[in-house]
């Protein structure tokens, strides 16, 4: 039987032989995703201990120096004294306790600033020596320009909780934290396809189709948790599977119109943050029953692997949820959502070659 015989996900291609390929650019983009997640975690650390109005100027070069004297911290305190949050929640807040919650604010625009730094470098680098494959400089170019409006993101979010609101927006926040996993997401594609070379797809159907849309899912069940933080919702109901004793919790309107409650109801955004996870679940089991039943290789062991970083996760949702979401169960759960994420990308970045591999096998002669 010839190479192109072969059950074509039963296989990849060999890593660094493709055209277009480049070993250098593949643990470049894998680092840069690395730090995409500690961003993501960093950011909810930041959220989650009410740390992310501690700094209320947006600096994007000078304040990579945080205050250096005594004098200057006071100064900064005295910034974050004129704000809703200080006056209505955090009045009296002591100088080491300001500090706190700067640092971790601080510490998360520097991560940022390094990464940017980490991706910008290096990119100009392989353009200049012309590593970069020209099939992708168009999507590395994407990933530059969605880098610096994730920065304008953040401050528009920030921004929000500085006049009229004690936190940020949670419509913001869920824009801030989808734009996050989908540059994640572009990114990790992107590695694949610099290590394993390029694949153009002959249809767009069958499994691939059901690997993308899961992946989406999982997408918009995160988006769904960022209105669940924003709100500190995950703090009200701690029983499961109902809301102590109910199916609908009482208050799920809290008096709005069905279409603001959706986005502004604390029990309507657990709800539907709980409800979706089951629905994911279901969907990601029977996705995973097809991974196995009409998959080999790589495919099948997706049927493994799938399924137990979703239920996994899902645990980690329910413990969060009855705990009233700590912080170390909230960084774990949220964690746990990178990685759902980044399997479920995975399995349709494979899916999406081995449908096209695959139509290349059957129109191959039998005695190729």
């Amino acid at each position: 039987m010839s190479v192109l015989t072969q059950p074509a996900d039963a296989r990849l291609p060999r890593a660094f032989t493709a055209p277009g390929t480049s070993r250098a650019m593949f643990w470049w983009l894998v680092i840069v995703a690395l730090f995409v997640c500690a961003m993501i975690v960093v950011g909810g650390a930041t959220r989650l201990t009410d740390s992310g109005l501690s700094i209320t100027e947006w600096r994007p070069v000078t304040g990579a120096v945080p205050p250096l004297s005594e004098a200057g911290w006071e100064a900064e305190l005295e910034k974050y004294r004129q704000i809703p949050e200080y006056q209505e929640q955090n009045r009296g807040m002591s100088l080491d306790e300001f500090k706190f919650i700067y640092w971790w604010e601080w510490g998360h625009r520097q991560l940022g600033r390094t990464l940017g730094l980490v991706f910008a470098v290096p990119f100009f680098i392989f353009l200049v020596r012309g590593i970069a494959p020209r099939r992708l400089r168009p999507r590395l170019w994407i990933l530059f320009a969605l880098g610096g409006l994730q920065g304008a993101i953040g401050w528009w979010m920030v921004s929000s909780g500085l006049a009229d609101r004690l936190d940020v927006s949670q419509y913001r926040l869920a824009t801030h934290l989808s734009m996050a996993f989908l540059i994640l997401g572009l990114t990790l594609w992107t590695a694949l396809d610099l290590r394993y070379g390029a694949q153009v797809l002959t249809r767009r159907s069958g499994l691939f189709a059901l690997a993308g849309l899961f992946w989406a899912g999982v997408l918009v069940q995160i988006a769904l948790g960022a209105f669940v933080a924003g709100l500190d919702a995950g703090r009200i109901y701690t029983s499961w599977p109902l809301f102590e004793g109910r199916l609908i919790p009482d208050g799920y309107l809290g008096g709005m119109p069905f279409w603001q409650a959706i986005f502004e109801s604390r029990p309507a955004v657990q709800l539907q943050h709980r409800w979706f996870a089951y629905v994911l679940t279901v969907a990601g089991l029977l996705l995973a029953w097809r991974y196995r039943r009409q998959g080999t290789g790589a495919v099948s062991r997706l049927a493994l692997l799938v399924p137990a970083v979703l239920i996994v996760q899902v645990l980690l949702g329910i413990a969060t949820l009855v705990h009233a979401a700590p912080l170390s169960l909230s960084l774990l759960h949220q964690a746990g959502a990178i990685a759902l994420f980044g399997v479920s990308g995975y399995a349709a970045w494979l899916l999406s070659r081995s449908e096209a591999d695959g139509e290349a096998a059957r129109a191959a002669p039998s005695g190729a």
